[in-house]
């Protein structure tokens, strides 16, 4: 199956199990809870209330865990990338990216990688959604969490 062209429109990424699925049915069961705790308040119901808040708290927790170890593999290969890319006078410079920069910046093209670089540092980009609006050859990736 072929994927479809990627670009700042469309890169969002939805996981159907997770967002359309899981997500609210444990929203749906907290609800229930809490009605349950109003109408029926028992020790039983409250029990079971904090157990959907807590459910519905971990399925958004594993959600973040990902996404924050899928950050630190993309801080680690876009330091390697920039090391192959950047002209000398950037190379010391690499440090000074922040995690939500790499990010944005991995969507850039390798030939248009070290200008990109060179504006974020000097004028102190920090908005990833400006970051990716000015890429102009969008390289897309398609396997993000």
């Amino acid at each position: 199956m072929a994927q479809k062209t990627q670009n700042f429109e469309n890169h969002a990424k939805f996981v159907p199990a997770f967002h359309f699925i899981a997500a609210p049915i444990f929203l749906i069961n907290v609800g229930w809870s809490i009605y349950r705790v109003v109408h029926a308040f028992s020790a039983e119901s409250v029990i079971a209330l904090l157990v959907a808040i807590a459910l519905f708290v971990l399925a958004f927790a594993v959600r973040i865990f990902a996404l924050t170890v899928q950050d630190r593999v993309i801080r680690l290969e876009m330091r390697l990338r920039l090391q192959q890319l950047l002209p000398a006078d950037l190379q010391s410079r690499i440090p000074e990216f922040e995690v939500g920069q790499l990010v944005a910046l991995r969507f850039a093209s390798d030939a248009e990688l070290p200008e990109l670089a060179r504006k974020v540092l000097q004028d102190k980009l920090t908005d990833r959604k400006v970051i990716k609006k000015m890429v102009r050859d969008w390289q897309a990736d398609f396997l993000r969490a």
